[in-house]
């Protein structure tokens, strides 16, 4: 096998002050899930399309006469045949094993990673909790990506234990290709943008749906002049997220409680970037549109919209690619995933306020220290849904006063 092939062992990730203690037998946990995903990827996930080709289309285009003509056909085609319930079981169970492992290590030593988080917490401003607001019910509905409680479940009222949980296991998932503090995508982003408008320097930065950071904070790094706000609706999360970020530093950011379909605290073109990083596809379909419309809003005249998501589902993608894409949506607990990779972001784009030739597509792939971590892969190495890689969806504003 390529070296880079192989995940890095879990004790190469970085210790930051407010990262869970691994005991060897937790590391050696997170070391046995995170190659079973990598053989479920890498080694099993191809055998779909030979179960598919040979066992699932043969058999549907028997019955109906027909191939499949959208990715549920191709769905209830595949989950008939026994090779991919079988991978797709073993494939939810490393999730539930993620998150039972993540949750264990964090509730273990919880005492101790609450004191720590008041400790960076207390008395800053940088860290603004509002009670009133509410979880979305269609992020209550459901404990997205089998996490329990989601992004908002305390095992006591003012706890970290979610954003711990995350933290910690988010290597899992991802094989380490995010690097040695899980802030590959962050860091992309950072140099993307500063490869595409060199010498840009962006007064206020908005990070949407921030959970602890991962990706806001490697934007205040990079741009230590400018004001970066990360919000969320999930206390837990931000509670842990603004105390990793002052452990390792980071004073120009503020994590802020609030919900993105009412931005209204802040006036039109306060911000010179808004963005997300997988974010949109938790998203409800009402819920969508109007937080386009309010960073639209908030949006300054000349500035970025960037969302990282996976691509859209397109008359020009193979319908087997669409399903093996929409795994998530009925076996990852995200129940809006099919339907947001549907919609024409594009037209979204513009239903929002931008003109047509304001928007553009490009690709972001996560950074990562090479001589530790994996290289992320590209094209038929990609664990749909879960890559090192995206598809952006961006927009420039345009800027009339000039």
């Amino acid at each position: 096998m390529n070296r880079d092939e192989i995940p890095p062992p879990y004790t190469a990730l970085a210790r930051h002050g407010m990262f869970p203690t691994a005991s060897h037998d937790e590391a050696a946990r997170f070391n046995l899930i995170t190659h079973l995903n990598r053989h479920l990827s890498r080694t099993l996930g191809p055998g779909n399309v030979v179960a598919y080709e040979r066992r699932a289309l043969p058999a549907f285009v028997a019955e109906h006469g027909r191939e499949p003509k959208d990715r549920f056909e191709v769905r209830e085609a595949m989950n008939r045949v026994p090779y991919h319930r079988f991978w797709s079981a073993l494939k939810r169970n490393t999730m539930e094993m993620r998150q039972q492992a993540g949750r264990a290590m964090a509730l273990r030593q919880l005492d101790q990673l609450d004191a720590q988080a008041r400790q960076y917490n207390e008395g800053r401003d940088t860290l603004e909790l509002d009670p009133a607001i509410a979880i979305p019910h269609y992020q209550a509905a459901v404990d997205i990506h089998c996490m329990p409680g989601s992004y908002h479940g305390e095992e006591r009222p003012g706890d970290v234990s979610a954003g711990a949980n995350y933290d910690c296991g988010f290597f899992a998932t991802v094989g380490g290709a995010m690097g040695a503090l899980n802030d590959g995508g962050g860091v992309a982003l950072a140099e993307w943008v500063k490869r595409e408008r060199p010498g840009w320097q962006p007064r206020r930065i908005l990070d949407i749906g921030c959970t602890i950071g991962h990706n806001a904070v490697p934007l205040a790094q990079a741009f230590p002049d400018a004001e970066v706000i990360a919000i969320d609706t999930a206390a837990p999360s931000l509670r842990y997220g603004h105390a990793r970020a002052q452990a390792l530093g980071v004073r120009n950011i503020r994590f802020v409680q609030a919900n993105a379909e009412d931005l209204s605290r802040w006036p039109d073109g306060h911000f010179d970037w808004v963005q997300t990083t997988m974010f949109l596809h938790e998203l409800s379909i009402k819920a969508f549109p109007r937080i386009l419309g309010e960073l639209y809003r908030v949006l300054a005249p000349g500035g970025l919209m960037l969302h990282l998501e996976q691509p859209e589902y397109s008359a020009d993608m193979p319908v087997y690619e669409q399903f093996i894409r929409d795994w998530d949506a009925f076996n990852n607990n995200e129940p809006f995933w099919s339907a947001m990779h549907a919609l024409d972001v594009r037209q979204e784009l513009i239903d929002s306020g931008f003109g047509a030739d304001d928007l553009f597509t490009t690709g972001v792939t996560a950074v990562v220290d090479e001589t530790v971590f994996p290289k992320a892969k590209l094209g038929g190495a990609e664990d749909h849904g879960r890559a090192a890689s995206w598809h952006a969806y961006g927009a420039w504003k345009k800027d009339n006063a000039k």
